[in-house]
């Protein structure tokens, strides 16, 4: 059932970048020889650039903000809002990455508020979920990933405006990558649980994007799987190679 899903790719550029590099990276997406018809590309620049990314690309690529915050707006320093993520133009917002949980520190249920906050925007979501490699290795994979997931769903009306990003926490910037096979378990693991636990219609529906070091050297392979209907790619989508990541399902 892969091919009724349209494949996604989300260029997540984290902390990176400035007005200069940032807007030569625009360029090369606008030259690319791609159409994209096939295909569903989003980037996400860090804020303060988000506004400058919306007005320099030409339309094929959407644009996401990199994190926000709950409520609309308030005495919250340092955030932003869905709906100030809206204004600029940008349409999509990535949520609960690894990042987010683990570096500063949020938890499952204030993902979830975030996820049903910025849905109620207007904004579509990227939502990540992910393994440390301490779950992985005892064998609490599923459980850990199934608990991240549940809270999303509680506060999820319209699936088809989410995105589920599998991320192995330990294959996030370390240049490992989970294997064809151990990223299609996952992704079937997730379909599975949408499934008993959501509708046997969005479990054919959602897309399930794998992120964790994605390169152009193991793209292809990754694609392939059945469940696997995209990526959420960090470092390489900052370069030349990430027209061919995008290009991986052919």
């Amino acid at each position: 059932m892969a091919s009724s899903r349209k494949f996604f790719v989300g260029g997540n550029w984290k902390m990176n970048g400035n007005s200069e590099s940032i807007a030569e990276i625009v360029k090369n997406l606008n030259k690319a020889e791609k159409d994209f018809t096939r295909t569903e590309v989003v980037v996400a620049p860090p804020a303060i650039y988000l506004k400058q990314v919306v007005q320099d690309l030409n339309g094929k690529v959407a644009v996401s903000a990199q994190n926000c915050y709950k409520v609309s707006k308030g005495a919250f320093t340092g955030e932003i809002s869905a709906e100030m993520i809206k204004d600029v133009g940008a349409k999509w917002v990535i949520l609960g990455h690894s990042e987010r949980r683990h570096v500063f520190g949020e938890k499952d249920e204030l993902i979830g508020e975030k996820v049903g906050h910025s849905l109620s925007a207007g904004i579509g979501v990227i939502a990540c979920v992910g393994e440390l490699l301490s779950e992985r290795e005892n064998g609490t994979t599923n459980d850990v990933v199934c608990r991240q997931i549940k809270v999303i769903s509680e506060n999820v009306a319209d699936w088809s405006k989410v995105v589920i990003a599998y991320e192995p926490v330990w294959a996030i910037g370390t240049g490992k990558t989970a294997t064809p096979e151990q990223a299609q378990e996952v992704h079937q693991m997730i379909r599975g649980f949408f499934k008993e636990n959501v509708s046997s219609e969005v479990a054919l529906s959602v897309r399930i994007i794998y992120g964790g070091s994605v390169n152009a050297k193991n793209c292809c392979e990754l694609a392939a799987k059945p469940d696997v209907d995209g990526f959420l790619v960090g470092g390489a989508s900052l370069k030349p190679e990430f027209i061919s990541i995008i290009n991986s399902r052919n």
